[in-house]
């Protein structure tokens, strides 16, 4: 009988995820200690290794985590699919934002979708958008600023991206007193990777968001907010840092918003519009672990701006 650690290393799915698989999916029963430890047998570890398997060579774990061991394997056989090697070393996390970085140059779907799924299995919710897909935004950014990649490029990954996203946050059962959140990009910004990351973060840390897309106009993001009842509206600008319109529109954002509603701006260019973001009681959040904090204190109902109540549009 193993530990959750020692099944861990063995199978190469992290402790969070063998914990989500059991709790969701009963894809496998341990026994317990009496200090309710879980302890795993041979069988277990195989189960879960074949499933490990299986769902990074794309197949739904909601799908397969119910079929008999002897089922998985032919299924394995069949899709040709090879188990994670036990004890093998996942890839560093710069490592993998380098492949990642390679399959968008080459346009290719499967390879960043495989990609991603092993990351998130290996690294759960959290971890992914922590150590690979914000990382893995600035670097897309940045190499389309530079030529290195063309704007094709970037789309690609923000597709393929949102479309990862949206399937990692679905599992989450948010209840209907959840706050909600509006998540876009103001009038002029294009670039949507950043506002899709933000969405996907604020889900899983226990927000229904209204994800409305990029370069949307103050009252549309007004009136959006307004008829979802949402606690905050959470922004991605990126580029460019001096547009003069930019600056115009977040403040008639502010002004059709009442003041308890609170507006977080992240993103690579959001520091440049530090003065107007200060002036109509924005916050900006530095990096996904800002984002959480301000999250928090918004849903404390700390968050606010302190702004005069306005009347909406």
């Amino acid at each position: 009988m193993h530990s959750i650690r020692i099944v861990a290393r063995r199978t190469g799915l992290s402790a969070h995820v063998i914990r989500i698989w059991e709790k969701r999916y009963r894809a496998v029963e341990p026994d317990r200690t009496a200090t309710n430890r879980r302890l795993y047998s041979e069988s277990d570890v195989e189960r879960l290794s074949l499933l490990h398997a299986a769902t990074a060579s794309g197949h739904s774990i909601g799908l397969i985590a119910q079929l008999p061991t002897a089922h998985l394997r032919q299924l394995l056989s069949r899709s040709a699919a090879v188990a994670p090697a036990p004890c093998s070393e996942p890839p560093a996390p710069e490592t993998l934002r380098n492949q990642c970085v390679a399959a968008i140059r080459d346009l290719d779907q499967h390879e960043l979708e495989r990609l991603l799924r092993g990351a998130a299995l290996q690294h759960g919710t959290q971890g992914v958008l922590q150590k690979l897909v914000a990382p893995l935004a600035t670097d897309v950014g940045r190499l389309w600023q530079q030529g290195e990649i063309t704007a094709a490029h970037e789309h690609f990954a923000s597709a393929v991206i949102r479309g990862f996203l949206t399937d990692l946050a679905r599992p989450f059962a948010l209840t209907p007193a959840a706050p909600m959140l509006v998540v876009g990009t103001p009038a002029g910004q294009i670039h949507e990777l950043g506002a899709v990351i933000a969405a996907a973060a604020a889900t899983a840390h226990g927000w229904r968001v209204t994800y409305l897309g990029p370069s949307l106009p103050a009252c549309e993001l007004a009136s959006a907010a307004l008829r979802t009842e949402s606690r905050a509206v959470a922004l991605s600008v990126v580029y460019p840092k001096d547009d003069p319109d930019l600056s115009r529109e977040l403040e008639q954002l502010r002004s059709y918003l009442p003041a308890r509603t609170a507006i977080i701006v992240g993103g690579r260019a959001a520091g440049a519009y530090a003065r107007v973001l200060d002036r109509i009681g924005a916050r900006i959040a530095v990096g996904i672990e800002d984002f959480y904090a301000l999250l928090d204190q918004v849903r404390s109902g700390d968050g606010a701006p302190g702004q005069p109540e306005r009347k909406p549009v």
